[in-house]
C-alpha cells in the first residue's frame, strides 16, 4: 500500500481519460442520462451519487484505512446518519466531555424518540464497562476528546463495546487519519467533520464516515440517500484540495502545539494546560501508542472568572476569536460561552469545563507570534 502522503494527493482521483485533467473535474449536474430506463452509467441523481463526492469518498476511505466511506453535508449530519440506524429504545454510552453539537443531538433531539444516553469519562476502562447494558447498541468515543484532550484507549474500549454486541464508533476529528486510525485499534466506524482538519482553510462544512462493514456501510448509504444530507460537488472537491495537504499542514501544526502547550505549562497564569503531548497529561502514554503525533489543539485553564476569561479570549490580535478548528489560522475560544455552551452549566463544571477554559487551535503561523499574543492578552485580562 503507498503511504499516506501519496495517498492523500492520489487515492480516488486520476487524470481524466478523455482531456487530461489531473485534478477531478466538479461534476455540477443535477441529473445523469441513462441507457434505457433503470439502466444508468452509476449515477442517476446528485444526491443518491456524484463522481466529485464518490472521488473524496474513496479518497477518505484510502486515508482512514477502511474500505468504505460516505461523505455528508455536515459533521453533525454524519453523526445524525450514525445515529439514524439506532432503534427507539436502544442506548448510547458517551464520554462525558463529548462536543456541545453531539451532546445536544443526543439529549435534546434523539431522547425524543426514546433513545436513552449514559454519559462517562470513558478514560476510565473500569466506568466505561460499568455504563455498559446488555440494550446498549452503540459506544461513542472521541480521543481526543474536546475540549479537554482526554486520550481513550481505543482498542480496550472497542473490546468492551465488542462484549456487549455494540459499535465501538470514534470521532477522530481533532487527530485526523494522518495521526491516528481508530479502524486499526478495533473500532467499527470512524466520523469526521471534514470542515475541521481535513478541509484545512475553514472555506467548506462537510462531515464523513468511514467504516470496513458493508453492512453498515448500507445503512449509511441508504440514509445519505433517503434523508439528503449530502455534500455539493463543489464542497467535495474543496475538501479533496484540503487532504492533499493534510500531511504537511499537520506537521505544522503539531510541532506549534507542542511548542505552545510547553510555554504555557511553565505560565503562572495558567492553573493546567492539556495537551497530549505534554508528559504531565494522564493520557500521554496512551497516546503515543496510538498517535503518530499529538495534534495542533492545546486547551489551558486559567485561574479566571467567566468575564474575565471573555476578556482575555477577546484581547488577542494574532488569534482570532471564532468557533470552529483546524484551519490554517489560529483560534481562540471560550468553551463555556462558546462551542459548549448548550451543556447546563453543573454538568459542564462536573465534566471538567471550567469557566477559566480556553481552547485553542493553534495553526500555521511563526510561533513565536503566537506566543507573544497570548502573552499580551493575559497581561491585558488577569495579571
Amino acid at each position: 500500500m503507498e503511504r499516506f502522503e501519496t495517498r492523500s494527493i492520489h487515492a480516488g482521483q486520476a487524470p481524466d481519460d478523455e482531456t487530461g485533467a489531473v485534478m477531478p473535474a466538479i461534476q455540477l449536474s443535477t441529473t445523469f442520462e441513462q441507457d434505457a430506463p433503470g439502466e444508468d452509467k452509476g449515477y442517476e441523481y446528485a444526491r443518491t451519487g456524484n463522481p466529485t463526492r464518490a472521488a473524496l469518498e474513496a479518497n477518505l476511505a484510502s486515508l482512514e484505512g477502511g474500505e468504505f466511506g460516505r461523505a455528508f453535508a455536515s459533521g453533525m449530519a454524519a453523526i445524525d446518519a450514525i445515529l439514524h440506524t439506532l432503534e427507539a429504545g436502544d442506548r448510547v454510552v458517551a464520554g462525558n466531555d463529548v462536543y456541545g453539537g453531539t451532546h445536544r443531538l443526543l439529549t435534546q433531539v434523539y431522547d425524543r424518540h426514546d433513545l436513552e444516553t449514559k454519559f462517562v469519562d470513558v478514560t476510565d476502562l473500569d466506568a466505561l464497562e460499568a455504563a455498559m447494558t446488555p440494550d446498549t447498541e452503540l459506544l461513542w468515543l472521541e480521543s481526543p476528546t474536546n475540549p479537554l484532550l482526554s486520550v481513550v484507549a481505543i482498542e480496550a474500549a472497542a473490546e468492551i463495546a465488542d462484549e456487549y454486541d455494540a459499535l465501538c464508533a470514534v470521532d477522530n476529528t481533532f487527530a485526523t487519519p494522518y495521526l491516528q486510525r481508530p479502524l486499526d485499534h478495533g473500532a467499527d466506524l470512524v466520523c469526521h467533520s471534514l470542515t475541521k482538519y481535513l478541509g484545512g482553510h475553514s472555506d467548506v462544512v462537510g462531515g464523513a464516515i468511514v467504516t470496513d462493514d458493508e453492512g453498515l456501510d448500507d445503512q449509511f448509504g441508504f440514509v445519505q440517500n433517503a434523508a439528503g444530507g449530502t455534500p455539493g460537488p463543489f464542497e467535495s472537491f474543496l475538501v479533496l484540495r484540503g487532504t492533499k495537504t493534510l500531511p504537511v499542514r499537520m506537521d505544522r501544526h503539531c510541532e506549534n502545539a507542542a511548542q505552545l502547550a510547553s510555554w504555557l505549562e511553565n505560565h503562572d497564569a495558567a492553573d493546567q494546560v492539556y495537551y497530549p503531548g505534554l508528559d504531565s497529561h494522564p493520557g500521554h502514554e496512551i497516546a503515543a501508542e496510538q498517535m503518530d503525533d499529538f495534534g495542533g489543539m492545546v486547551s489551558v485553564e486559567f485561574d479566571a472568572s467567566l468575564d474575565e476569561t471573555s476578556e482575555l479570549v477577546a484581547a488577542t490580535e494574532v488569534f482570532t476569536l471564532a468557533e470552529s478548528l483546524g484551519g490554517v489560522e489560529s483560534l481562540i475560544e471560550q468553551p463555556a460561552a462558546m462551542t459548549h455552551a448548550a451543556i447546563p452549566r453543573e454538568e459542564r463544571i462536573e465534566a471538567g469545563l471550567r469557566d477559566g477554559l480556553v481552547r485553542l487551535s493553534v495553526g500555521l503561523e511563526h510561533v513565536e507570534d503566537l506566543q507573544a499574543d497570548l502573552q499580551q492578552a493575559i497581561e491585558a485580562a488577569i495579571e
